[in-house]
């Protein structure tokens, strides 16, 4: 169908694309892939707030990234300050800076072969592909180099991974698969410095409720 026809059939609740006068519907979320996005969510909104670096938003959101050609809606997105004029009350007018897509059993060869190429052609200057189904647990990382290809800069192999889009935030790949246990303002803590010590009391008293 045209973008127009696509257009008033979707739902604003409905998670979908529009690539090529295509549709693609996608199935409702697994509840590791809720909780890994969630996670997700409130750490780098966490971070992004606290320095106003710009806006974050996720699924379903549209991201135009060619007219006529392909209508994405990311798991998770984010535009700098420097490009919000790219954002509207509708969609965002173009690539996002970060690009955050969760696989799921249905969604392997969109995330990493047609999403790839159409995020690098785009421009979107850091792409994460995070796999947190159990058998897989993979986590990729992406940058934009000087000629505009993505290049790897960090997997689930590494003890520490840091944002090349989002200046002082990193990230441990395996605090990831902890999505369901591991409260993110415990990560933000030890993200800004806290002593592994300190965050352990913080633990402690948000276990006990003692504000003390």
């Amino acid at each position: 169908m045209s973008y127009e026809e696509y257009a008033n059939w979707t739902a604003d609740t409905m998670h979908t694309e529009w690539v090529n006068g295509e549709v693609i519907v996608f199935k409702p979320p697994t509840s590791i892939h809720q909780a890994t996005k969630g996670f997700l969510h409130q750490l780098l909104g966490l971070f992004i707030d606290l320095f106003a670096l710009g806006k974050m938003l996720f699924a379903p959101f549209e991201m135009k990234l060619q007219e006529g050609s392909s209508y994405r809606e990311p798991d998770i997105l984010f535009v700098a300050n420097e490009n919000l004029e790219r954002l509207t009350e509708d969609r965002l007018e173009g690539p996002a800076d970060l690009v955050i897509e969760i696989v799921s059993d249905h969604t392997v060869h969109n995330d990493r072969d047609d999403k790839y190429k159409e995020y690098q052609a785009a421009g979107v200057r850091e792409y994460w592909i995070i796999d947190p189904r159990p058998d897989k647990q993979r986590a990729d990382f992406y940058h934009l180099d000087e000629t505009g290809v993505y290049s790897l800069f960090a997997t689930e192999d590494d003890e520490r991974i840091e944002s090349k889009v989002l200046p002082g935030f990193w990230l441990q790949p395996a605090w990831i698969w902890q999505a369901n246990s591991l409260n993110p303002l415990l990560a933000f803590f030890e993200i800004r410095g806290l002593s592994a010590e300190q965050v352990e009391q913080i633990q402690q008293m948000l276990q006990t409720g003692n504000r003390d």
